[in-house]
């Protein structure tokens, strides 16, 4: 089966191209053997899949934050805007899963052309819309810090598990940090609001994210 790298470069939109740092996580997440093939294609994890089944221990859920990533497209983004305007679906390409209640990240194309990373909250679960970062490798920063999913905008404000009982901690995912630090040079923040300024609700008029108030213009 095709690699991840191949699998969703496939799917980006025009003008759009996949991240050198994406690349290299990619490679990271198929020597590491981080993935699963299925009938619709590869999905990659930041830790062994079992580990994402085997549920809660003593300690917590093992392993960091829990993201899929896949080659989704923009092909089901009809659903999530309630139209199937062009201008609008190929400015986005969705390229993982961030919520067991159907969040995702995407690609977007900005109004000047710049490619950014955001989130498209379910809206069943998750209503947070907003640019995640403005380059891959603070995407991958985010991604590091251990929150359970990042699809909780609410809680960028305070580090991962603060305020929960120990049986529900998450531990982090150490070796990918390392990966991060030793590939990138960079640090690994405490919060997340040191990626994401404005971690908005889809449903806030006054948002000071870009993405929030595009999709507030273009959502039926």
């Amino acid at each position: 089966m095709a690699k991840l790298e191949e699998q969703i470069s496939r799917t980006l939109s025009r003008g759009m191209s996949l991240p050198d740092a994406f690349s290299r996580l990619f490679v990271w997440i198929e020597e590491n053997h981080l993935y699963v093939d299925t009938k619709n294609g590869r999905i990659g994890f930041l830790y062994p899949e079992h580990e994402i089944k085997s549920g809660w221990t003593k300690y917590g859920r093992p392993g960091g934050t829990n993201i899929e990533f896949a080659a989704e497209g923009n092909a089901n983004l009809k659903y999530w805007f309630g139209h199937e305007r062009t201008e609008v679906m190929e400015r986005l390409c969705v390229f993982a899963k961030t919520g067991a209640e159907g969040s995702m990240a995407a690609f977007w194309l900005d109004p000047n052309g710049q490619q950014k990373i955001v989130h498209l909250g379910s809206g069943s679960g998750s209503t947070t819309v907003c640019v995640l970062a403005l380059d891959a490798v603070d995407f991958l920063r985010l991604l590091a810090i251990g929150y359970d999913e990042i699809c909780w905008g609410d809680q960028f404000s305070a580090p991962p598990n603060a305020g929960s009982e120990p049986l529900f901690s998450v531990a982090p995912n150490e070796k990918f940090q390392e990966w991060l630090r030793a590939t990138f040079n960079v640090t690994v923040p405490s919060i997340g609001l040191d990626i994401v300024p404005h971690p908005d609700d889809m449903h806030n008029a006054s948002s000071k994210d870009a993405f929030n108030r595009w999709v507030a213009a273009n959502v039926a």
